[in-house]
């Protein structure tokens, strides 16, 4: 059964979910984005991924900078949606407007809920040191993240699988289910079923403060951290090769044997001791420098074996 959507999203993340949505034959009456942003050295205004994909589509575009007035109610009613997918928006929906589509507003929350609720979930889930995450099919209701669960797929988190590598996994996986969800929604099959009370965290956005590495870590905490935060925001260390301190980000690591004093390297290649364990620097990135293997770093930085970093 075709179902008259309003579409919800902004990033990346959301495109393979509105691309498998129109893909399926449901008419897409409207899409709800961000606005433009200032990107790039030129601070340019650039429309969300979203935006883009819709107009290929020819899909009517709004961006409007709030929800919470009677004339947003009015024109999302107007549209006369069965139902409306919301995919990594980033603007509050309120009740009003939850209640409008006939069949309701469908969240694609990308971890296990009600693990991880919040605006963050792929990297507390790899920062954590999660053997697994997963997508979930919501019903929206006012709380954060709170509704029913209609469906769910779970994907294995690799032991070195970074943010960025999870986040295409998910997206993929999401586009999957919502089409799948919206399919048993037109034929009155989708069960919603309430999340338990246990179990319950939350995935806050990530602070500055912690994308900065500590060697007094253990090694797997280390680890976990340049995972969570690549390719953005980037784990850092902070390090004074005679100019002055400056951040050297660690886009990838890899676990590795040795001990010493933690922040001393143990070869020449990059490997780091830590609280516990050792981490081998694979890829880091200098400001304002292409991305270099840690080898080339610890050649150009004329550090070795027996330095602190």
């Amino acid at each position: 059964m075709s179902l008259r959507v309003i579409f919800m999203g902004t990033p990346d993340f959301a495109v393979p979910v509105l691309t498998e949505i129109v893909g399926q034959g449901h008419e897409v009456v409207s899409c709800y984005t961000r606005a433009p942003a200032q990107a790039g050295r030129g601070l340019e205004l650039r429309p969300s991924p979203v935006h883009r994909a819709a107009e290929r589509f020819g899909i009517p575009v709004f961006t409007p900078a709030t929800l919470k007035t009677a004339e947003q109610a009015e024109l999302i009613a107007s549209h006369e949606a069965d139902v409306a997918v919301v995919v990594a928006y980033g603007m509050i929906l309120p009740q009003a407007i939850l209640d409008l589509p006939e069949l309701g507003c469908l969240n694609l929350h990308a971890s296990l809920l009600p693990r991880w609720r919040g605006a963050a979930p792929i990297q507390r889930a790899i920062m954590a040191g999660d053997a697994e995450s997963g997508v979930c099919v919501m019903k929206m209701e006012a709380g954060l993240d709170t509704g029913p669960v209609g469906m769910v797929e779970t994907l294995a988190i690799g032991p070195d699988m970074t943010a960025g590598e999870l986040h295409d996994g998910l997206s993929r996986l999401g586009a999957d289910l919502m089409v799948r969800a919206l399919a048993a929604l037109g034929r009155g099959g989708l069960q919603f079923t309430p999340q338990p009370e246990e179990g319950v965290t939350y995935a806050a956005k990530i602070a500055n403060a912690e994308a900065r590495l500590s060697w007094s870590r253990p090694a797997r905490q280390v680890h976990d951290l340049v995972r969570g935060l690549s390719p953005f925001p980037g784990a850092f260390a902070e390090i004074d090769l005679g100019k002055g301190p400056e951040r050297l980000k660690v886009l990838r690591s890899a676990l590795a044997g040795g001990a010493a004093e933690p922040g001393t390297l143990l070869d020449d290649e990059g490997t780091v001791a830590c609280a516990e364990g050792a981490v081998k620097l694979l890829q880091v990135q200098r400001a304002g420098k292409a991305p270099m293997s840690g080898a080339e770093f610890l050649r150009g930085a004329r550090l070795g074996a027996g330095d602190k970093l």
